[in-house]
């Protein structure tokens, strides 16, 4: 439904689409943008410089409360219409992931003119100058769309100019995983997300199908100890649960190699991604006991569970069960298991998905989990910058670890304010190695997008985020 800006191709070049150039002030705070003059949203309304200038303004509006796309953009001051084709964003610092940002459909542009119905439109039908446009949607089962007849500006490197190829595009929301692999085989979807990693190699068999796969950039999925208070303000404690647990053969007996075990809190697809912190924080049960003893919890009660000063060592995890994907349900339960042969009692707390962020400002809980999927390893920031620490102030509220850090602050910091790639890179370095060494994270897997598909339909292309696109897609006869 929405174009950006800018596009970013799989290396992490920056490409044309709505803007057709641009620069950037020797000091890095300010981009100055050349638009596209013959776009349209599909309301009629024309795109221009006052489009951009409305859009991003409603982002950072605390009214807007964004935590995701805001996030991406703290720095942003405003933007200057300079003239109805011309726009010059201003920052309060330089900001080099910036472009790429801008890249991703969180911060796609919109007609203003749904920019003011509010939230409960904005919500249920997005407005936009993309190759498709919304019919209809349903929450919880699916939506609809049909193509623009008029589309004619697609980014830079699409296999073809014009309109989609597809008069029609329909997702339905198939949760049970059975029922969406059934869907596939039995012709009545063209395609799936998601195969289930115990199916991969059935979908692989079937001369009817075909699978491929990408590895989703920015961060895996990861568990978040709470650094700030409770059992894991102790370092040893943090180290000794990750120790205790074998992750490489856990993710590998229930994922069957599909997906891959972690070693940074981002994924090696990632630009500035480490690959020396694979040789940190491995499984070592005897270590792990030795951490425990020298952090005090050297007794055990009647259920084997560690104990000091008469309190069992129990982490709290802020678990959301009923939305869990992937089989996380069954991972942190398997994981569950493997910290009580430690002695470590993980009890799982009653989260919901309306509960989960008054929980999470507060800091009422020990263990949290979620990937972040993202362009590039300024994920890194968004997850462990102590300005991120989840509050009601805004910014991405992302560091569920609540770690504070003054050298990653500046570290992530010294990342923002150059645009050497090499520099960057060992900047990221040094960011990834402290947060694997502190065990401000416990790396669990590499997500990535599995999709099925009929050997009639062709043409699915990938984004720069793993996430399948649709604009060159086609179906052939059966």
């Amino acid at each position: 439904m929405l174009d950006s800006l800018v596009s970013l191709d799989a290396k992490g070049g920056v490409h044309p689409w709505l803007a057709t150039s641009w620069e950037v002030s020797p000091d890095g705070k300010s981009y100055t943008f050349a638009l596209r003059k013959d776009v349209t949203f599909s309301d009629g309304t024309p795109f221009d410089a006052e489009a951009v200038k409305a859009n991003l303004d409603h982002v950072v509006d605390p009214k807007t409360k964004s935590e995701l796309a805001a996030g991406l953009i703290t720095p942003y001051k405003g933007t200057e219409v300079v003239d109805p084709h011309t726009v010059r964003i201003t920052l309060s610092r330089p900001h080099s992931p910036l472009l790429s940002a801008l890249s991703t459909p969180y911060l796609g542009i919109q007609s203003p003119a749904t920019l003011k119905l509010g939230a409960d439109a904005l919500a249920r039908k997005v407005v936009g100058s993309g190759p498709f446009v919304i019919d209809a949607f349903t929450p919880r089962q699916g939506i609809t769309y049909h193509r623009n007849p008029k589309y004619a500006w697609p980014p830079q490197g699409a296999a073809h100019a014009g309109p989609a190829y597809l008069e029609k595009l329909e997702f339905k929301v198939l949760r049970e995983d059975s029922v969406r692999v059934g869907a596939l085989t039995s012709g009545q979807v063209d395609a799936i997300g998601s195969v289930p990693p115990v199916n991969v190699s059935q979908v692989k068999a079937d001369s009817r199908l075909w699978l491929e796969t990408r590895q989703a950039p920015g961060g895996n999925y990861n568990y978040y100890p709470n650094t700030q208070k409770g059992v894991f303000s102790d370092v040893r404690v943090r180290q000794a649960f990750r120790a205790s647990i074998d992750f490489k053969t856990i993710i590998g007996k229930l994922y069957f190699g599909v997906f891959q075990p972690a070693a940074s809190p981002i994924a090696p697809s990632t630009f500035g991604y480490d690959p020396g912190t694979e040789q940190l924080g491995g499984y070592d049960p005897q270590a792990a006991s030795k951490l425990l003893d020298e952090a005090g919890w050297t007794t055990r009660d009647a259920q084997g569970y560690r104990t000091k000063d008469g309190k069992r060592l129990t982490v709290r995890w802020m678990f959301v069960k009923m939305i869990a994907r992937e089989q996380r349900a069954v991972l942190s339960e398997q994981v569950q298991a493997e910290a009580r042969k430690a002695g470590i009692d993980v009890q799982f707390l009653d989260v919901t998905p309306s509960n989960y962020a008054p929980i999470a400002l507060r800091g009422d809980y020990d263990l949290s989990d979620y990937s972040w999927q993202r362009v590039d390893a300024d994920a890194l920031r968004d997850l462990f910058a102590s300005s991120n620490i989840p509050n009601d102030q805004g910014g991405s509220g992302a560091n569920a670890s609540r770690y504070s850090n003054k050298d990653v602050d500046a570290w992530l910091d010294q990342t923002l304010d150059t645009t050497d790639p090499a520099k960057r890179v060992e900047l990221y370095a040094k960011v990834q190695r402290k947060v694997v060494e502190d065990a401000a994270v416990f790396p669990v897997y590499t997500f990535n997008y599995v999709l099925g598909g009929a050997k009639k339909v062709h043409g699915i292309t990938w984004e720069a985020q793993a996430y399948p696109s649709f604009y060159d897609a086609w179906v052939s006869a059966p």
